[in-house]
């Protein structure tokens, strides 16, 4: 008995030895379902690296930004992994304030990144941060509705058509609305679709000067496209909703279209998450008549790690792990290859399994391979970027533009008025940057 006592302490001295000496991450991520997935398989990372104590900060997008950018920028150290975009990973690694992911291990094969996801998060050369899933936008849409309204979705919509099929599917007395579309304010929330809509009206926020374009008619015609559509066919309350509300108002079958990130497609289609899951048919991103371009929304959500992080090997050995083929086969396991992160991996685009799991999975290659940064509008411009600019200053401006255009699907401003403040606004803040003078 002594002799087994003896042998318990050991090992109870043991586990204290490990817990002791475990290295805690803190990892700050975004809200969305795919990295909420994520940290709830993370017991399979932390069973193999017993020595390793996972601690997430799981935040809605808007306050995400706001916090990682604050602390990047003063190199306040609160966390040692780092959920960014495609936005601010050129610009943070021309500053310095994140690590070149050079210990991702020899079987990474990162040579697999699909090559516009890996080129839009690197610099010289160096990857500094990787994908953990990425997307373009597509519409997705209810066949059956469509039907019961005769209606057929073209090979190549215009917004004209959109907007007249969201009319004729709006029926206020049931909650049906012909139509879901972001209204929450934000540079990543309704300027994400403002910016890619003005781009397929022929429109860009600065021309070749850097001098602001709200006063263009390109933007007063998608401005009053978008609150007029919102208006008509839109849900109530849609100056509140980004991509998760709307994500919820679909699935309730509460929605003709939805036009938002290609990601969002293995969650409509989900019998465990949506009540349409077996009426859902997708499209491209409209055009405006006449204006060949889809928008060029290209995204990734990717893992980073911060240069104030004192743990950056096992930040890595983290990030590896969950932006890995083998983590893809583990939500596979679960989920089902349907639910697997998309668009990262040219791999998966030619898995068997994949491809016949999820109906959406070529016109999401097809949109994000169509996708050109370097040419986000019709018109000649001075940066580079889909639904966003990719300038150190677009976080703020961006934000602010998107609380006036906010203010008007809510009611509370005209659209002649929200684009003379956007104008205002922004030249006042390029000025002060120096774009302009």
């Amino acid at each position: 008995m002594k002799r087994m006592s003896l042998m318990l302490g050991g090992c109870v001295a043991a586990m204290f030895s490990v817990a002791a000496h475990a290295e805690s991450l803190t990892i700050a991520t975004v809200n969305t379902g795919d990295l909420t997935r994520m940290q709830q398989l993370s017991e399979e990372f932390t069973k193999n690296n017993p020595d390793i104590q996972l601690d997430w900060v799981t935040l809605e997008e808007g306050v995400l930004r706001e916090r990682l950018t604050t602390d990047i920028a003063t190199k306040g150290g609160q966390y040692d992994v780092m959920n960014i975009g495609t936005y601010e990973v050129p610009i943070w690694a021309k500053q310095g304030w994140i690590l070149p992911l050079d210990k991702l291990g020899a079987d990474y094969d990162i040579d697999d990144l699909l090559p516009g996801v890996r080129s839009a998060l690197s610099l010289d050369g160096k990857l500094y941060a990787a994908p953990f899933y990425g997307e373009s936008a597509m519409i997705m849409y209810r066949t059956d509705m469509f039907k019961k309204a005769g209606l057929k979705m073209p090979e190549a919509p215009t917004w004209e058509f959109i907007a007249d099929a969201a009319r004729k599917m709006t029926d206020r007395t049931t909650g049906v609305n012909g139509i879901c579309l972001r209204g929450k304010a934000g540079w990543g929330e309704n300027m994400a679709l403002l910016t890619t809509m003005t781009n397929t009206f022929g429109g860009r926020w600065f021309d070749e000067n850097w001098q602001p374009q709200f006063d263009k008619p390109e933007w007063k015609a998608t401005l009053q496209f978008y609150a007029d559509l919102m208006k008509d066919a839109g849900p109530i309350g849609a100056s509140s909703n980004g991509f998760n509300e709307n994500l919820a108002l679909f699935q309730q079958g509460k929605c003709g279209m939805w036009i938002d990130a290609t990601v969002a497609a293995s969650f409509v289609s989900n019998p465990k998450e949506s009540t349409v899951a077996d009426k859902v048919g997708y499209a491209l991103f409209p055009t405006k008549q006449g204006v060949s371009n889809h928008g060029n929304w290209l995204w990734a959500w990717s893992l980073t790690v911060p240069a104030s992080s004192q743990k950056s090997e096992i930040a890595q050995k983290f990030i590896a792990w969950a932006t890995s083929k083998q983590y893809t086969e583990l939500v596979a396991s679960k989920e089902g290859w349907a639910n697997v992160p998309p668009g990262t991996r040219t791999s998966l685009y030619k898995n068997p399994e994949y491809l016949k799991a999820a109906p959406f999975a070529d016109l999401t290659l097809s949109a994000m391979n169509a996708a050109d940064m370097t040419k986000p509008s019709v018109q000649p411009v001075p940066y580079i970027g889909g639904q966003f600019v990719a300038i150190p200053e677009f976080q703020g401006i961006g934000t602010t533009v998107g609380q006036l255009f906010s203010a008007v699907i809510a009611g509370q401003s005209s659209v002649d008025d929200a684009l003379a403040q956007a104008q205002t606004t922004t030249v006042r803040e390029m000025t002060r940057a120096g774009y302009i003078k």
